[in-house]
Order: structure tokens, then sequence, then C-alpha cells
């Protein structure tokens, strides 16, 4: 994939963002959580940062996806993955289907706010029973009027506290599994939503992830993003920019661990020499960073398919498999290094260790990305007739 002047002078301006207005701030929000969603999202509302592959005509640039790519890959400079995580929520993984399929109305009244920056938005899919398993979740939105009833509980759902909006996926019908869900955009003021206090998470402590209870949340059928019983198809394309995005994202993080355990390894002295100087260590360094610069390459080549308009659901998986891998990897090959620091709370490695390990369970475990990587190559095993 070949850059343009155009992509660099948009990495710029986020690593300038990320250095100015997130990385002073990332000790104190992870100490005490969540970060100030709406004031920061402004500040990026006001740079075009949230709407880079959206329309223009609400507000957005309307730059291809190798844009998105770049903004992605520039935040993983942030000194942790929660602040990252909830700016991926609302630019990669709650707002794509509204701005591809939602009504002209809808996208007035919820993109366009969410792309200045105005409105926080978060993705409500999973569920204490569902996962991975979207095609499992019990949440229901059943019709009453002109409206919908929404019913049902969802989980793990990120910027949840300070969301104004949810993009969320409930079964509209009884049909099959795969034909009877629709994404619905759920306002989070409206009457019978309980959003429970913040997770208490392994990682991720600057950005807020809390459980949602919907008890016959009435909201307008209008509200619906595209066609009825087409929501677990919007999903699945949702999915491919999010696991894009993540793997996009991890890279920098890895180079940052990689690079602070160098400068750490290059000053600790052991048996009277410095640690960098062991070929163990300088030569695991390296094979590091080169499984980065492979992943980097995968991610470029799926996203440039992604841009001529290519099926990347492999390409992404694996991009996001591979990813979610190396960052448990990379983590604990450069924790190991600094020893008895490395067990310590406060340094950016330990937090890499805490934090990448969602990547391999977020958007889409490790096995349901090796699922779908079987089944695109024709390999998984034929079911089993019933027995008689």
């Amino acid at each position: 994939m070949i850059f343009t002047e155009e992509h660099l002078a948009l990495k710029k301006t986020i690593e300038k963002f990320v250095a100015d207005e997130i990385n002073p701030h990332v000790e104190e929000w992870e100490a005490h959580s969540p970060f100030p969603a709406h004031i920061l999202f402004k500040k990026l509302g006001n740079l075009g940062l949230l709407g880079i592959t959206k329309p223009t005509e609400y507000g957005g640039m309307g730059l291809d996806y190798s844009y998105g790519l770049i903004m992605a890959e520039a935040l993983g400079s942030t000194h942790c993955g929660g602040v990252p995580l909830a700016i991926g929520v609302q630019t990669d993984m709650a707002t794509p289907a509204l701005a591809r399929f939602g009504s002209d109305e809808l996208k007035r009244n919820f993109l366009v706010p969410a792309i200045a920056g105005d409105f926080v938005a978060s993705i409500a899919v999973s569920e204490p029973g569902a996962g991975s398993d979207v095609a499992g979740i019990k949440t229901t939105a059943q019709k009453k009027g002109d409206d919908y009833v929404i019913s049902g509980t969802k989980m793990w759902i990120t910027n949840a506290t300070q969301a104004d909006f949810f993009c969320l996926l409930a079964n509209t019908s009884d049909d099959k599994v795969h034909f009877n869900k629709s994404l619905i955009i759920v306002p989070s003021k409206t009457p019978g939503i309980q959003i429970e206090k913040p997770l208490n998470k392994l990682g991720m402590r600057s950005s807020d992830t809390a459980q949602i209870f919907f008890d016959e949340v009435r909201v307008p059928q209008s509200f619906r993003i595209g066609a009825e019983g087409q929501g677990f198809m919007m999903q699945m394309m949702q999915f491919q920019e999010e696991r894009l995005w993540g793997a996009a994202n991890a890279i920098r993080g890895m180079e940052n661990c990689i690079q602070a355990t160098i400068e750490y390894c290059q000053q600790r002295q052991t048996f009277s020499t410095r640690l960098i100087d062991n070929q163990v260590v300088h030569f695991k360094l390296a094979e590091l960073q080169t499984e980065i610069e492979a992943l980097r390459a995968l991610v470029y080549h799926a996203c440039e398919q992604y841009v001529h308009g290519r099926d990347v659901l492999a390409l992404a998986s694996m991009a996001k498999l591979k990813a979610g891998r190396l960052i448990r990897q990379v983590s604990d090959e450069c924790l190991q290094y600094w020893g008895g620091n490395g067990f310590m709370w406060d340094n950016l490695v330990s937090r890499q260790y805490r934090d990448g390990r969602l990547a391999s369970i977020g958007g889409g475990a490790d096995e349901i990305m090796l699922g779908i990587i079987c089944k695109m190559m024709g390999i998984l095993p034929r079911k089993k007739a019933p027995l008689n």
C-alpha cells in the first residue's frame, strides 16, 4: 500500500493530538476512570477525526478506509488501550452501519452529532450468554404500533455509562437466527434503560464498560437501521472494519512496548554488563519486531483489498487473530526482560500486558476467527447426520 502526502499529514495530526490531548492525562484516567469522553470526542470532532470515512453531507471527510486505517494505527501511540478502544467504538463499530444503511433522518439525528463529537456512541451486541456467538442473542424488539418495545440485557458494553445512543442488535421476529435480527438506534435516556456501574476489568481501565438492562424500552420503528431482519448481515459487515481497526491499532502499541524495553535493557546492568548486550535479548527483540512488520503487511494488504471493494472476511479475520496472539507474545516476552519491575502495575509494558489481552476476546474470539478462516478454506468438519 502506497500512502500519499494526505495520509501522512493525517497521521501527523493524530499523533500530535495523542501527544497533546491524551498521553499527558493517561495516568490520571487510568487511576480514576473513565476518561471524559464528551470533552475528548468534541476535540476530535472539531478536527474532523470522528468522520474520516463518513459521507461529507453528514459532516464527514468522505475518504476511503485507508485513511481510517491510518487513524487506527496512529492512535496506537496512546499510552493505554482504553481510550483508543473507546474512539474506535465511535468510528468503526457503532456508526458504520448507520452511515451505510441508515435513513437520512436517522443519520441527521445521530450520525451528524457523532461525527461532530457532540454524541458518544456505543455498540450494544454482546450479552451474558452471547459474546462471540452473535446469532445467539436473546434481546427482543417487538412491534407495538409504530414502535419497537425492547427487552433484554447487554454485557461488556464500551462507552456505556457515557453514551448518548446505542447501536443495538435485537431479535425482531421469530425467523431463523441469521434473518430475525435488526440494528436499532436507542437513545440512552429512553425510559426503561438501566445502566449498571462500570465493570471492574483486568485492563482497559481508562474506558467505561458496563451491563445494560432494557425493560420494555420503547423507540420508534423509524430508528431501525435499514431493512428489518438484516441486522445480522450489517453487524458482520461492521465486524470487518472493527477487526481491521483492532489489528491496525495494535501495531504501534507493540512497537512502543519493544522500544520501552530496549531503553530499559540499555540502562539495566546484570552481571556487570548491559542487559541489551545479551544475544538472547537483542535477538528476541529483533524477532518480535519482524513479527510486527509481518502483521503490518497483512493489515495493509487487507485494507487495500477492502478499499477496492473486495471481500476481506478471511484477511480481516487473519489480521485480528494474528494481532491478538502477537500482542500477548510481545507484551509477555518484553515484560520478562523487565524482571521485578515488569511485575509492577505502573509501567507501559505491564499495562500493554493487561490491555492487550482483550484483543483475542473482543470483536470475536480467536476461536471464532479460526472458524471463519477454516470456512473460507473449505475445511470445516461436515456435520454428522442425526442418529435414528
